[in-house]
């Protein structure tokens, strides 16, 4: 120190005296006063730092009192003086021993610790500067300066705790050799605090964290992993950014990252998916660091590799960017290690983690490429809880991944032990269908020249009884079906080898289902299907596999029972191929035979006759597409059919009875009885028919009156006249029947049967049962119901008369007061009755003028009588229209 300065600082201290005397008085303000003309006399007047040097080290001890004066004013101005000299002195470690012990005592002493949150700041803030200044010179101050930042770090003030993180980085930076002896002692305060509420103390807690570990010893990373992985889930992006940060500076500056590879590179990993895309770009791009220095670290081993570098699959991902060689080899070399985890964490109970671990599958799958084989066992495990998890990003990610899986693993490999989880069930006892599901994604992944010699394998497998009929569960079915959309999807026309099993598939998934929907795309690939074999429609894919199919239903048909699928597959097939159908009865009719034997279960001949009543109402388009139906007929009718209606006790014979009778009147009104086969077995239908009449259900009834009235419409009134008088007594007492409908269908029928009688019958042998018929139909014609009236009306309308004869009396029925509310135009004179005209329309002028001149004028001149035309002044009558019409007409009108 040169002269002059030494003797100005000693003036300054000369001239301090008085106001270091006045620090001890009692008075507070005097004490601030004091304080501030030190700080005017000293820090503000400019001095050199030599000057500034001697004279901190004179007032140091009288400041250090200071900081524990009662006045909290007193304190703030003491801490900004030895801040300010720190500052700007020449040697301010020097002052080391007498400010460290001092700040640790105020700021995590037992007894006076420094109530004011914005001191402790304000001393946190010193004490970062003092780092900063003195670096190194801190070492032996070690155990003081963690005590410090051990108790700040947990500080309730959000600013100190920030202050305090950032002064650990900056220690653990300037005094690393020392550093690491006492970095564990700040782990537990830094977990304390790092899910603190306010982001930027968790941003500065995870910095903080990054330092201690990184300078510290290698002991602590397992302390602090689980609370960092936690940080990923972090609302804030720049809490998860600063995850991004520390683990990316673990994974390349950490003295033995080597081994712990296998934990960091998931918490790098997690944030390549990360939502925002800040993040995801500084995680890619760290990434990329570690795999080029991992690859210049491990040249000399990987130096084959990098001389011969293999081209991607054929079948990567478009529009990924394949990860360096050294990424690569990370992944691969520490995959073992990952997998346990990665299990483990995509069955956690949070939805979050389950989500950020099948993420992270995914990219460590597009690392580890066809290396992932040998951890198949554990990787399908792994998709199958992922692929069935109740969060949608789970199902969604987990797919993607086993999409990636069959990308990356020969067929050869993964289908031999996928298959074998899809047959056997237990492997995934809670979702069954996961199995198929992952299979599905994984196809989806392979190439078409590599799966082709696997296709007969999965196709065998998939038509199994065990697998295709496994579950009607709607997620199970909707799986099957995905595999074989995907087949199509990936192997076209290779599929024609498996086109079978693959039908057989189609037709049970749409008999399993009952989602219209899933139906729908059955029938849609069961099209595909036939387009990429190149044929024409799906009635040529059937032909090609009809006779297979039936042989197929035929070989387990003695196992059918009432809960049996293959009912229902028989119903699909023979609908779906249309026409084809009629082209394979030889095949067909030993199945109807033995489904339809009156032995058989009841509710399996129930659904057998449904099936062939929608058949047979379309004959000529399906069982008889060939015209070859008729050398079936007499078996079907007299072995199948006519068993079936035999009366037998019990609502399930009854039900069977119904469907049977439903499939003859299919028969007759479909075409398929000619006249000629309907009259050979007159006695037989005729007995039946009656019968069915009296039957206890309602259904079975009214297909007796329907089925009378087709039986005598194909005869075209040819029935003998037995056959016709057994039927109409009970189809008159059907007319009493509780059911409007029977009641209706009966009229119907009874007025076919009036039709049949033609003018070539005997009229005289038919006249007391037409009276009978008749005084009968009379009593309805005042029946309450609106429909029956209409009916018998139309059914009194059949009577027999003489050309000429239609307007005698003999030839009209008498009507009854209140017979129902049908509107008619009609006229009669001495002579007679003319014209009866029924009005359907809103009557108006020019409606009346075209009544007159089409039904009034011949009726005149058919009765042959001078007349007098009579009607009343409504206004259609009274017309302008309607006057010059009868004056033009000459019609005399009476006033």
């Amino acid at each position: 120190m040169a002269v002059e300065e030494k003797r100005a600082a000693t003036e300054i201290i000369r001239s301090l005296a008085p106001h270091l005397n006045c620090l001890n008085g009692c008075e507070k303000r005097t004490r601030k006063r004091a304080l501030d003309d030190i700080k005017k006399e000293t820090i503000e007047k400019g001095l050199s730092s030599t000057v500034l040097q001697e004279v901190f080290a004179c007032l140091l001890k009288s400041l250090l009192r200071c900081l524990s004066d009662p006045s909290e004013r007193c304190r703030e101005v003491s801490i900004q003086i030895i801040g300010d000299f720190i500052r700007c002195v020449s040697n301010p470690e020097s002052s080391l021993p007498y400010i460290m012990p001092s700040l640790a005592q105020r700021i995590c002493g037992k007894e006076t610790v420094e109530p004011a949150e914005e001191l402790r700041l304000s001393m946190m803030e010193v004490l970062s500067l003092i780092v900063e200044v003195c670096g190194r010179h801190l070492a032996p101050y070690l155990d003081d300066m963690i005590k410090i930042l051990q108790k700040t770090i947990t500080d309730p003030f959000p600013d100190v705790i920030k202050e305090s993180c950032k002064c650990t980085v900056h220690f653990a930076r300037i005094v690393p050799d020392h550093f690491h002896m006492q970095a564990e002692c700040l782990v537990k305060p830094l977990m304390q605090t790092i899910s603190h509420r306010h982001s930027r103390v968790r941003m500065a807690v995870i910095e903080a964290t990054g330092a201690v570990v990184l300078y510290g010893t290698a002991k602590t990373m397992d302390d602090v992993l689980s609370h960092m992985a936690q940080r990923l889930f972090d609302n804030s992006p720049q809490v998860r950014k600063a995850v991004t940060l520390v683990s990316g500076d673990w994974l390349l500056n950490l003295k033995d990252r080597y081994s712990y590879f296998h934990k960091l590179i998931p918490l790098l990993l997690s944030s390549l998916n990360d939502e925002n895309l800040e993040i995801r770009a500084l995680a890619c791009e760290l990434w990329r660091q570690v795999g080029n220095q991992w690859e210049k670290e491990n040249e000399d081993d990987l130096k084959d590799k990098m001389d011969f570098l293999l081209s991607p699959t054929l079948q990567y991902p478009p529009g990924v960017e394949r990860p360096g060689l050294g990424c690569r080899e990370l992944v691969v070399r520490n995959l073992s290690k990952l997998m346990p985890a990665l299990c483990r964490d995509a069955c956690d109970w949070l939805g979050q983690t389950r989500v950020k671990t099948v993420q992270l599958l995914q990219v460590l799958l597009l690392h580890a490429e066809d290396h992932c084989t040998q951890h198949l066992q554990q990787l399908l495990t792994t998709l199958y809880h992922a692929c069935t998890d109740s969060e949608q990003d789970v199902r969604t990610n987990g797919l993607e991944s086993a999409r990636l899986l069959g990308v990356f693993v020969s067929p050869e490999v993964f289908i031999k032990l996928l298959l074998a989880h899809v047959k056997s069930s237990s492997s995934c006892s809670r979702s069954p269908w996961a199995p198929l599901m992952v299979l599905a994604a994984m196809l989806k992944g392979s190439n078409r020249k590599v799966l082709g010699p696997q296709l007969l394998q999965v196709g065998h497998v998939l038509a199994h009884p065990d697998v295709c009929q496994e579950s009607q569960q709607t997620v199970y079915v909707e799986q099957l079906l995905a595999c074989v959309e995907v087949l199509l999807e990936v192997c076209e026309e290779d599929c024609g080898i498996i086109s079978l099993p693959l039908l057989k598939v189609l037709v049970t998934v749409q008999c399993e289902s009952t989602d219209p929907q899933i139906h729908t795309k059955a029938e849609e690939c069961v099209l595909t299907l036939s387009l990429v074999l190149g044929l024409s429609n799906v009635h040529e894919l059937y032909r090609q596999h009809m006779a297979q199919l039936l042989q197929w239903l035929l070989e387990s048909q003695n196992s059918w029972s009432t809960h049996s699928i293959q009912k229902t597959q028989l119903e699909i097939i023979t609908f779906q191929s249309g026409p084809v159908v009629g082209e394979f009865l030889p095949e067909l009719m030993p199945l109807l035979k033995n489904c339809l034997l009156p032995s058989q279960d009841p509710e399996m001949r129930l659904h057998i006759f449904t099936m062939l009543s929608k058949l047979l109402l379309n004959s000529s388009n399906t069982l008889d597409s060939q015209g070859n139906f008729y050398k079936y007929l007499e078996v079907f009718l007299q072995e199948l059919l006519l068993p079936n209606l035999v009366w037998h006790a019990g609502r399930t014979a009854a039900a069977v009875r119904t469907s049977a009778l439903s499939c003859l009147l299919a028969m007759l009104q479909g075409g398929t009885l000619s006249k000629e086969q309907v009259l050979n077995m007159e006695a037989e239908f005729s007995a039946y028919l009656i019968s069915a009449l009296e039957e206890d259900s309602q259904l079975s009834r009214l297909l007796a009156c329907r089925s009378i009235s087709s039986f005598i419409t194909v005869t075209e009134q040819c029935l003998n006249p037995d056959t016709l008088n057994k039927i109409y007594p009970v189809l008159l007492k059907r007319i009493d029947d509780s059911s409007q409908e029977v009641r209706a269908e009966a009229l119907k029928a009874l007025s076919v049967w009036l039709s049949s009688l033609d003018k070539n019958h005997k009229t005289h042998t038919y006249c007391p049962n037409l009276e009978f018929i008749f005084q009968h139909l009379l009593l309805y014609l005042d029946d309450p119901d609106h429909q029956i009236r209409l009916i018998v009306l139309d059914g009194v309308k059949h009577v027999w008369r003489q050309p000429g004869e239609e307007y005698k009396d003999k030839c009209f029925l008498p009507t009854v007061k209140r017979g129902g509310s049908v509107m008619v135009w009609g006229c009669m004179s001495a002579a007679g009755t003319g014209e009866l005209l029924f009005i359907e329309l809103t009557m108006n002028a020019n409606m009346y003028c075209d009544i007159l001149k089409q039904s009034m004028i011949p009726s005149l001149q058919r009765l042959g009588c001078r007349a007098v035309f009579q009607h009343d002044n409504d206004p259609k009558h009274t017309s302008k229209t309607t006057t010059a019409l009868l004056k033009k007409l000459r019609v005399k009108v009476m006033d």
